[in-house]
């Protein structure tokens, strides 16, 4: 079992071990991703490219399978549909993202293919939780016939120095720990924003400041209907700008949770409190960036307009506000947000991106009660509960804001050496 963090380089400790496992007459090894199509995403291309010296004939595009001048062969395949695998002998096998990959695919399909031949395996993944892979991790570390490794992205030298401590400062610190770390994190287990902190981030009064625009983030629930008021703050100094690097602070200034509340009423209220607050004056351009849930542009079969239709058509009417929407396509999962909101909460460096006006109270709760949903067996699952009815609306509110100025990027980064 290798135990590896992103781009450690488990495709090019795949690729050679197929042609091992397969290296001598009437062998056959598989390599086995979560999906058919991830198998010829990850490693066809590859293989090809390092098994052309020896391969028979023309390799099999429709069956991705690789048969080798000494009456071998090297197949790629899915475990989305695990049970259609099975009737095969196996000398080796390479489960790639086994932490993607059902459990049962190996106990009940791939295991029994290897007894006859006295095959090998190698099961090479980036952990997500403490689940099976945990659990089979643990059991390899103890047993004399299994070989357990586990790796830093780091250590596969596929990826700067630089750009690892650059996801240090934008990951929480679990998710770092986990990503590029290779370590078994209860991600989603227990409270789900574990990074808030109110003597960190709700200490003191948040101030408005007329220099950025005011944002404004909706979840369009009923009851209650959920919003933020806030800004973002460039926070750059000369010597991060000298660097091409870009800060920014999160500043929560306000919060509406309104019970039964349809969409225009709502806008009634936000428009209300800005101007109590002392933010919209008449005669003044007040810019207002818009952001919230992508369903909102679904039609309701108690109006004939959208939620986001609404919205815009009030903003338009009112001659001091200057509004720019900014909504997606689709909602980020709900794990992504909820991560990108707690690395905004501190990253794995200790930096702390967002401060919230203490009278956001709704939002607080929700940190500090909103937990991951488990199945019937206690097992963590990748949502929320939605047991009490007041609960996660105000945070998927700010969750939608959050994403839009830091989404999750791309796991890893350039390559600085290739070694096979």
């Amino acid at each position: 079992m290798v135990v590896a963090g992103r781009r450690f380089g488990k495709t090019f400790l795949a690729v050679p071990e197929l042609l091992r496992m397969a290296w001598g007459p009437d062998r056959e090894a598989w390599y086995v991703a979560p999906t058919y199509r991830q198998a010829k995403q990850i490693v066809w291309r590859k293989l090809k490219r390092l098994a052309a010296p020896w391969t028979a004939g023309k390799p099999n595009e429709s069956d991705l399978s690789i048969d080798l001048r000494w009456g071998s062969r090297i197949a790629l395949r899915g475990a989305d549909n695990y049970d259609s695998l099975r009737g095969v002998g196996l000398n080796g096998l390479v489960l790639d993202e086994y932490a993607d990959i059902a459990e049962e695919a190996w106990t009940e399909a791939l295991r029994p293919m290897l007894s006859d031949r006295l095959g090998s395996a190698l099961f090479i993944g980036t952990p997500k939780g403490r689940n099976h892979f945990f659990r089979l991790y643990q059991k390899a570390r103890a047993a004399e016939d299994w070989g357990a490794y586990q790796f830093t992205t780091l250590d596969g030298g596929n990826v700067l120095p630089s750009e690892i401590e650059a996801a240090r400062e934008d990951l929480d610190e679990r998710t770092f720990r986990q990503e590029y770390e290779a370590s078994f994190e209860n991600l989603f287990a227990g409270v789900a924003y574990y990074c808030f902190a109110p003597g960190i981030h709700a200490a003191k009064k948040i101030e408005y400041d007329p220099h950025f625009p005011l944002c404004w983030s909706l979840d369009f629930n009923i009851d209650p209907a959920c919003s933020v008021i806030g800004q973002v703050i460039d926070t750059t100094t000369r010597d991060q700008a000298m660097l091409g690097r870009q800060t920014s602070e999160i500043r929560i200034l306000d919060e509406l949770v309104l019970p039964d509340t349809r969409t225009i009423e709502a806008c009634d209220a936000f428009l209300k409190r800005i101007t109590e607050r002392g933010w919209l004056k008449e005669g003044r351009t007040l810019t207002v960036y818009v952001f919230g849930d992508a369903t909102g542009a679904s039609g309701h079969s108690s109006s004939l307009k959208t939620d986001w239709q609404t919205v815009r058509e009030f903003l338009q009417h009112v001659p001091e506000i200057k509004a720019a929407f900014y909504v997606p396509q689709a909602n980020p999962p709900v794990r992504d947000r909820i991560t990108a909101v707690n690395s905004t909460l501190r990253s794995q460096s200790g930096e702390a991106r967002m401060k919230i006006d203490p009278r956001c109270r709704e939002l607080q709760k929700d940190f500090e009660a909103v937990c991951w949903k488990r199945d019937a067996a206690g097992n963590a699952l990748n949502d929320i509960a939605k047991n009490d009815p007041k609960r996660t609306h105000i945070s998927d509110a700010l969750g939608y804001l959050v994403w839009h100025y830091r989404p999750l990027r791309e796991w890893g980064g350039p390559r600085s050496t290739v070694i096979v």
